[in-house]
């Protein structure tokens, strides 16, 4: 039976989340688990990829699932913290926050290649199902926001409650962007949320939203 995934998986005692050494494995994983997949790499691999001692990666690690609980913990907190940076910072209007919103997703999500989807499809669902939660409320969140400061600037239409517009956008990346949907119309995260949020945007923005 596959271990159970953490929301927020722990380090070898003794050591810091924001340890050198810590961080460059949780980067160099990310990198190499992204554009490769997991499946086939060993610990022993990824030693070598790092250019460090086994001993040094199984001292923070002790297996590879941990290892990559801990990356894709890593990855979603990455993503929270750029989203809401991306609605807080630069002008304070509804079209350039949407447009850095739009930016930072295109930025997470082309970072996530075909064989890592895949990998989690087939070794590890009960990641994704980790993932999945978090993504659902970061939606509410970060778009909820984002669809009040635009009906608030007569962007998004009033006539459907805020909170159908979320449940149809929450819907539709559910449905789609999973690793066995990818899978089935060969897509990836990055075509496949840009498609699910051009549709969206058509439905929600008002006539004068789509001028600008």
């Amino acid at each position: 039976m596959p271990a159970q995934p953490s929301t927020a998986p722990s380090p070898a005692p003794g050591r810091a989340p924001s340890d050198a050494v810590h961080r460059r494995i949780l980067a160099g994983a990310r990198r190499y688990f992204f554009s490769h997949g997991f499946r086939g790499v060993t610990m022993d691999d990824l030693a070598a990829e790092l250019g460090m001692s086994k001993k040094t990666l199984y001292a923070h690690f002790d297996t590879k699932m941990a290892l990559l609980q801990a990356v894709m913990c890593d990855k979603m907190n990455a993503v929270e913290a750029d989203l809401e940076r991306a609605l807080s910072e630069g002008a304070d209007d509804f079209r350039s926050h949407l447009q850095a919103l739009l930016s930072c997703m295109r930025t997470h999500t082309e970072e996530i290649g075909a064989s890592y989807v895949r990998d989690v499809r087939r070794e590890a669902p009960e990641l994704f199902a980790v993932v999945q939660k978090r993504r659902r409320e970061l939606i509410q969140r970060i778009f909820g926001q984002l669809l009040e400061d635009g009906r608030k600037s007569g962007m998004i239409r009033t006539d459907i409650p805020a909170v159908m517009m979320i449940e149809m956008l929450l819907g539709a990346v559910d449905a789609v962007v999973n690793p066995a949907k990818m899978g089935e119309l060969e897509s990836t995260p990055k075509v496949a949320f840009s498609q699910i949020i051009t549709i969206f945007l058509e439905g929600v923005l008002t006539s004068e939203g789509r001028k600008k």
